[in-house]
């Protein structure tokens, strides 16, 4: 559905905010984009939409040009972006149905009311959008970018600073898409959602796409395990005969951690506890804990 070949960009200041990025994605899929701010993700985000000119590289979105064939790929796109551009003396119908227009689409009443349905906007159809709270706006652009029922839909922060009820309704919504075929690449900060929706991560950090990956293989091979033992007598210090395993006192030396790679298959846990039972320090308790997407972006984004 979208193909990004070495796509560059170079600002007149001089600032590279992509370097050579080069990413693949199918219909169908929700694939999710992290990285920090000023990362690149909203610059590569607006070449695919039109609204920023690449320096270099090539975007196709069905196989059709971005730039040669704009008209066509930018009616199969939909953009949900940062900003919070609205036309505020206009109704909420009123710029729904202008959107729609937009893009070359005929007059739809029924559907454009099942959108602002879905939105929880149709008792608010005929008021100005400048009587809106932020959330109703955020609502409003959301059916904007859905009302020309568009193939590519980009979330750009979609949920960034909205009440919990718009986050639920927002997501189900992007399932309910996903059933029908169209494919959403997402933007976010709040990294469980990443986490909870996307079938892909992709990773971009200073302009450069620094790891795309199956969510579950990203967790498998970068992920890290924790065991904490509790222990029943606190410890000052490691002992000498502990010193093969990457041992850590935390709390006060109460709890004794132990971190290994999630996807070894031998984890030494055996035979730490064994040699933990010779020198006779005890536990009453242990739990293990898997690293999370977010602790995963951290650490790549650090290295």
């Amino acid at each position: 559905m979208l193909s990004v070949s070495k796509l560059t960009k170079t600002y007149a200041s001089g600032r590279q905010a992509l370097k050579e990025v080069s990413l693949e994605i199918e219909q169908g899929e929700i694939f999710a984009l992290l990285g920090p701010n000023g990362a690149g993700k909203t610059t590569l985000i607006n070449i695919v939409c039109g609204i920023v000119t690449p320096t270099s590289g090539s975007v196709q979105v069905a196989g059709h040009d971005i730039i040669r064939e704009y008209r066509a790929t930018r009616a199969m796109i939909g953009l949900v972006p940062q900003e919070l551009t609205t036309d505020t003396f206009e109704t909420v119908i009123g710029t729904v149905t202008f959107s729609r227009g937009l893009f070359g689409r005929g007059a739809n009443p029924s559907y454009v009311e099942h959108v602002l349905r879905q939105l929880s906007l149709w008792d608010r159809r005929n008021d100005r959008i400048r009587t809106l709270s932020g959330g109703m706006k955020r609502r409003v652009l959301i059916a904007k970018a859905l009302v020309h029922e568009p193939q590519l839909l980009f979330l750009d922060e979609p949920t960034a600073g909205v009440d919990v009820e718009l986050r639920r309704d927002m997501w189900a919504l992007v399932r309910e898409l996903r059933k029908s075929g169209v494919t959403i690449i997402l933007t976010t900060h709040y990294i469980d959602e990443a986490e909870e929706m996307a079938e892909r991560i992709g990773v971009i950090s200073n302009g450069e796409l620094i790891v795309v990956e199956e969510k579950a293989t990203l967790m498998k091979k970068l992920g890290k395990k924790q065991l904490t033992l509790h222990l029943v007598q606190p410890m000052r210090e490691l002992p000498a005969e502990l010193r093969d395993w990457p041992l850590k006192l935390n709390s006060g030396g109460q709890e004794l951690e132990y971190s290994f790679q999630a996807d070894e298959e031998r984890t030494g846990i055996p035979a730490l506890l064994r040699r933990l039972g010779e020198l006779g320090i005890g536990f009453t308790d242990l739990n293990t804990r898997q690293s999370s997407l977010e602790d995963i972006f951290i650490d790549l984004v650090h290295r």
